[in-house]
């Protein structure tokens, strides 16, 4: 790691955390819409397992864009950082794009 310490990895990492938190809070409202579909009798009974199967793909990439923040923050594991910024991209395509080039950028400041 070099001395010469940027705030590119600590401007990627918070971004990745927030993108992540917005990941998280999609699965639970796919999850909290899903499951009041399934109690309202007009709506087809094949929509609560599609809001449920979206859910999980959302959680994820939630998770793995908080890990990857965390990394980042820390200036450690470039691979996982880049890989929780690129997952940050899903949720929050304007965070997540400018996380990527952060990380990207910032590839020399990681252990």
């Amino acid at each position: 790691m070099t001395d010469n310490k940027t705030w590119m990895p600590m401007v990627a990492g918070i971004l990745d955390i927030i993108a992540g938190c917005w990941g998280l809070i999609l699965a639970l409202i796919f999850i909290f819409i899903g499951g009041i579909m399934r109690f309202v009798p007009d709506i087809p009974p094949y929509l609560f397992p599609i809001f449920t199967a979206l859910a999980l793909p959302f959680a994820i990439v939630g998770i793995l864009a908080i890990v990857g923040g965390i990394y980042a923050l820390q200036r450690k594991i470039w691979g996982l950082a880049l890989a929780g910024s690129i997952a940050a991209f899903f949720p929050c395509w304007i965070l997540g794009i400018a996380a990527i080039v952060f990380t990207a950028l910032s590839k020399n400041e990681f252990e």
